[in-house]
């Protein structure tokens, strides 16, 4: 289930970490995932942009947040207020709280690899409402979604830009597993997830979720970095 490169209108387009102390972030990642920060606060991976990097030293926590394309971000912002969102200082966020953003093209150099080792893979949101958090996105994005039945019987929601079908999936839509916040959770694409979390522990990273097997889509954990920042990493099942 790879994420589109963000071409499609409401897909994501990019991602950015705020993190207290750049310089410890960019270690733990590069540790990790082969990132290399740039004194203009991008991340990038073999001389391509992957991530963007904030220096926020207001709570000395960690944050990702995931940006989703927009024709018109001031249009976009006034449909997430008519649906029930925030729009305002801060950003925004859906009516669970869950905060994202909102990238015109052009604004930055966007992500230049992604479903690769190192880039982002997929984008999933927790919620404690799935069927509010479809009709919310449906309204500000005009997402299309696809509810699948998992292994243990779970109903796992899919969603793709209008139209996309699901080869064009970029993101997932559950409810939290045990202490998993509510929010959009970016998850990473590496070659071993054993490996990487292992990579994670030794640079002051924590395992959330330890390495799962899913059936299809590969091997999967979710972990917090050293300033508490959620996020997760995926190995193919065909890597």
């Amino acid at each position: 289930m790879p994420t589109s490169a963000g071409s499609a209108p409401g897909s994501p387009n990019w991602i950015a970490l705020s993190t207290p102390d750049p310089a410890a972030s960019a270690a733990f990642y590069g540790a990790l995932l082969a990132w290399e920060l740039t004194p203009g606060g991008h991340f990038r991976l073999a001389g391509r942009t992957v991530a963007g990097a904030l220096a926020d030293s207001r709570t000395g926590r960690g944050t990702w947040t995931v940006s989703f394309r927009t024709a018109d971000a001031a249009a976009t912002a006034a449909a997430v207020e008519r649906a029930g969102g925030y729009a305002g200082p801060g950003g925004l966020a859906d009516p669970a709280g869950a905060r994202f953003a909102v990238r015109e093209p052009g604004e930055g150099p966007g992500l230049e690899t992604v479903d690769a080792p190192g880039s982002l893979w997929w984008t999933q949101l927790y919620t404690p409402d799935v069927q509010a958090a479809k009709d919310f996105y449906r309204a500000v994005f005009a997402w299309d979604t696809h509810d699948l039945v998992l292994e243990r019987g779970a109903v796992y929601t899919v969603v793709t830009p209008q139209g996309g079908g699901m080869e064009n999936a970029h993101g997932g839509i559950m409810r939290p597993l045990d202490a998993t916040p509510v929010g959009w959770l970016p998850y990473f694409a590496v070659a071993n997830c054993d490996a990487a979390v292992t990579a994670a522990i030794e640079n002051g990273g924590h395992v959330v979720h330890p390495p799962e097997s899913q059936r299809g889509i590969g091997r999967q954990a979710t972990l917090r970095d050293p300033f508490g920042a959620w996020f997760a990493v995926n190995a193919r099942a065909d890597a």
